[in-house]
Parts: structure tokens; C-alpha cells; sequence
């Protein structure tokens, strides 16, 4: 576990713990609690492990959980699926992904993207870079050739293009989803420096970002229908794919399927 990791685990815990209800665990709410939530000492008595450790896990001392120790918390803390794995990766007790560097888009990689015809279709890396993209994809969002490569970042185009939040059917929903699944992408590394540089950029520039980030949200990635407004082809409703190739696992590869008769129909117009 590095330092920022464990300084994030605190932290996240912390967050939890003060979002908890005591009725919600079975204990009264009390007049004279002067913090929102439960107190460290409930949730290590209910977790069964000693108010002291509780305390330095929290504050990010050098001790790491079991997975056991993990699952107790959990269930005290009433966490998601999404939440507990991501406690799991933060204490070095789940396999991470491999994050390995990608510098350039690998050919076999683009030409599938290539092959996916009027589906939109681009890959990001590990801190969510895109690597590359389809033309179905440069024709769904023209701007993305035109980012400087250096700003060419998902998460960095969500909360800071305006063309990308006109495009978003739902940007609130759709940027805060996007803000979730990064955190838990990228926890355990916001030591890199990439990442680290990343998440500040974004704090200085945009007011819902450093909302969203604040709240320390979590949350697994998982196929669903997005809409999207295009200026050209109106109303898009794609369902939103996510796949990671056996050969590059640094890469994610992120494809839009119509989920419509008609906007099937439009993604073939925007086609021409």
C-alpha cells in the first residue's frame, strides 16, 4: 500500500462512516452527537476490530487490512459491490489490472475499431487518454481530432468541452457516472503523477468536477443505453460497451451500439 493509498482508504472510510445513520445500523441518533454519521468506535465495535486500529486505518497509518477485516467493514458500513472492491484494491487485497504505459494506438487494435463500421468506437488507457478512435466515432464528436494530444482525456473533455456537454442527453448524470468509475479506476494510484496532475487540473477548472470529486463516489462500469444530442442527426440512443483486449490490458476499448431501430438509422446518416 503506498502512502496515498492508505491516505485515500482513511479518507474514503471517513466518508462513509459519516453518511451512515445510526438507525440505519439499529443504534439510537442521541442528542449530543456532534458529527453527521456514526462515531469510529461504533463502527469498530460493530466490525469487531479494536477502536484504536479502526482510528489508524482512518488516519492512514502504515497497517493493512485483511480481506476479512475488509467484508467486516463493509457490512457496517452497509457499502455497494462497487465500494467494497474498491476498499479491496485501496488495501492490496485485489489483483490490480495491469497499467501499463501505452504510447501509441497498437495497428491490430485500430483497425478493429476500423471494422466497427457506423458504430462509434475509441480506446482509452489507464488514466483515460484516448489512444484512438473510428471515424463513426470523429463524426459522433467532431472535436476530438482537434484536442491537442495532451488534453485528448476523457474524463478532462466531460468537464471542461462544452461540445461534449451539449452532446451528453444527461451531462449531470452522465459526467458525475464518468467521475465514479474513474475514481475507482485510479485510487489506488493517485500518487502517479499523471493521475495527480490530472485530478488538480480538473479541481482548478471546473466547480462540478471538484464537487463530484469531493464526494469520493465509487462505482463499477457497466453497459447501459446513453443518450446522445447531435446537432447534425438530433436524438442518439446508444447502448455503451466496454471491453479490455487480451493483448493490451492497459487499454480499454469503449463502443456504441444503436440500441434503435432509429437511431441506428441516424448513426447512418451521420455515416453519409
Amino acid at each position: 500500500m503506498t502512502v496515498a493509498a492508505r491516505r485515500e482508504l482513511g479518507e474514503f472510510l471517513t466518508s462513509r462512516r459519516r453518511q451512515l445513520a445510526p438507525a440505519a445500523v439499529g443504534l439510537p441518533a442521541g442528542a449530543n452527537r456532534r458529527t453527521p454519521g456514526l462515531r469510529r468506535e461504533e463502527v469498530a465495535l460493530l466490525a469487531g476490530v479494536s477502536h484504536t486500529w479502526y482510528t489508524w486505518l482512518e488516519q492512514g497509518r502504515d497497517i493493512r487490512p485483511s480481506p476479512q477485516v475488509v467484508d467486516a467493514l463493509a457490512r457496517t458500513l452497509q457499502l455497494s459491490a462497487a465500494e467494497r472492491e474498491y476498499v479491496l484494491r485501496l488495501s492490496g487485497n485485489d489483483p490490480v489490472r495491469s497499467h501499463e504505459s501505452v504510447d501509441a494506438m497498437p495497428a491490430h487494435l485500430q483497425r478493429l475499431l476500423d471494422s466497427l463500421g457506423p458504430s462509434p468506437a475509441y480506446a482509452i488507457t489507464s488514466r483515460w487518454s484516448i489512444a484512438g478512435w473510428n471515424a463513426a466515432y470523429a463524426r459522433l464528436y467532431p472535436g476530438v481530432a482537434r484536442v491537442p494530444a495532451g488534453d485528448r482525456n476523457l474524463l478532462w473533455l466531460v468537464f471542461t468541452d462544452p461540445a461534449v456537454r451539449r452532446l451528453l442527453g444527461d451531462w449531470t448524470t452522465d459526467s458525475r457516472r464518468f467521475l465514479a468509475q474513474f475514481r475507482a479506476e485510479v485510487g489506488p494510484r493517485l500518487a502517479d503523477p499523471e493521475v495527480a496532475d490530472l485530478v488538480t487540473r480538473l479541481q482548478a477548472a471546473s466547480t462540478a468536477f471538484r464537487e463530484g470529486w469531493a464526494s469520493r463516489d465509487v462505482d463499477r462500469f457497466t453497459s447501459t443505453e446513453r443518450r446522445f444530442e447531435h446537432p447534425e442527426v438530433g436524438t442518439l440512443v446508444l447502448e455503451h460497451h466496454q471491453l479490455t483486449p487480451a493483448d493490451a490490458p492497459g487499454l480499454q476499448l469503449v463502443v456504441y451500439t444503436a440500441a434503435q431501430a432509429d437511431s441506428a438509422a441516424r448513426l447512418a446518416r451521420l455515416a453519409g
